[in-house]
């Protein structure tokens, strides 16, 4: 019921997910500064993302960390695991009780998988836009998810998604979601027009408050 991607660019990491059950992001989306990302679905155990983040914090290896996690996790054949880490391969599982036509790509900074799709190659075609994609690490995953729904997406409509970044501070400087619309990835986008050109004002709010701007909202200094 779902496809998604993770990416790495300029030691950030990215995902961007859509999916036809609900509030599909906070369910697949696992992210950690300096560590990696990390998606589990089909039927979905976020547990599974947490652990394949500890490990890539460990060692930065993706294929050794869905094998470790793999290892003590139950029930895995139900489960669609990706994961990518500060450098070297990406690494994805499918296990036998995944469901529909599923499929899984893996680019030079990327990897996406899905399941219930409306054709296997719609990874490659998230993969391929992405790498070929410039410009922010949100704009290029956005450019992924979009690539994929114009390939086709799922067999069914699509009603949530979602999109989140995390650099060098201890919180996602971009997490947009979009739990249930008729047309999520455009509602997403538009929610991504208005973020990205205040992103990194928020990071110095945090940070920096003295040097932070104003927006104008009545009471703001």
């Amino acid at each position: 019921m779902t496809f998604s991607i993770a990416a790495r660019q300029d030691g950030r990491f990215g995902m961007a997910v859509s999916s036809s059950s609900p509030a599909v992001a906070a369910r697949c989306l696992h992210l950690r500064p300096g560590a990696g990302a990390a998606a589990s679905q089909n039927v979905t155990d976020p547990r599974l993302g947490g652990r394949i983040l500890d490990r890539l914090a460990a060692h930065g290896d993706a294929p050794r960390a869905l094998r470790e996690v793999g290892e003590s996790a139950t029930d895995l054949q139900y489960r669609q695991l990706t994961a990518i880490g500060p450098s070297g391969p990406a690494a994805w599982f499918s296990g036998a009780h995944t469901l529909g036509t599923s499929g899984a790509a893996v680019g030079t900074h990327s990897v996406s998988a899905g399941n219930l799709l409306s054709g296997a190659e719609l990874p490659a075609v998230m993969v391929d836009a992405f790498e070929s994609a410039t410009g922010e690490l949100e704009e290029r995953l956005l450019a992924a998810l979009r690539a994929a729904a114009e390939a086709g997406g799922e067999e069914g409509p699509v009603h949530s998604a979602g999109l989140a970044v995390v650099a060098d501070v201890e919180w996602p400087v971009t997490d947009l979601r979009v739990d249930w619309a008729a047309e999520p990835i455009d509602r997403l986008a538009e929610a991504l027009d208005v973020w990205l050109p205040q992103r990194d004002d928020y990071v110095r709010r945090g940070l920096r408050p003295s040097t932070a701007p104003s927006y104008g909202v009545p009471g703001d200094l």
